[in-house]
């Protein structure tokens, strides 16, 4: 039973997040971007820092970006960057896909992730 009422709560806390994000004020979320992102991550379409870009992510496989050295952990994933599946991995990326090389210097809440992946959305 616990099992269940674990997994009851994530998707509950997914469909809030990815309901958030419609709401979320995508101005707000360039700020997360900045505070939160932009030191490893640009969203300049094929320039990458420590971390890929992030133009266009919404909507495309893991480890698409050319000249990046993903880790193993995420192209093997078979990963399509839904606003649910980004939002999730955001959360905690290290326990969502264990090898990642992702890290966070602080954990974003919901409202910020779903802010931030408002902004994302108009990143092409």
């Amino acid at each position: 039973m616990n099992e269940y009422l674990a997994r009851w709560a994530l998707a509950a806390g997914l469909l809030a997040a990815s309901h958030s994000a419609l709401a979320a004020n995508a101005s707000e979320g360039r700020a997360v971007f900045e505070d939160l992102c932009a030191d490893c991550h640009t969203v300049t379409p094929g320039k990458n820092k420590r971390g890929p870009s992030l133009a266009g992510v919404l909507g495309k496989a893991a480890a698409g970006q050319p000249n990046y050295n993903y880790s193993e952990a995420l192209r093997n994933a078979g990963i399509v960057w839904s606003p649910e599946r980004l939002a999730r991995f955001l959360a905690n990326p290290k326990k969502d896909l264990p090898g990642t090389k992702m890290r966070l210097l602080s954990t974003p809440g919901q409202a910020e992730i779903a802010e931030l992946l408002a902004w994302l959305q108009e990143q092409k």
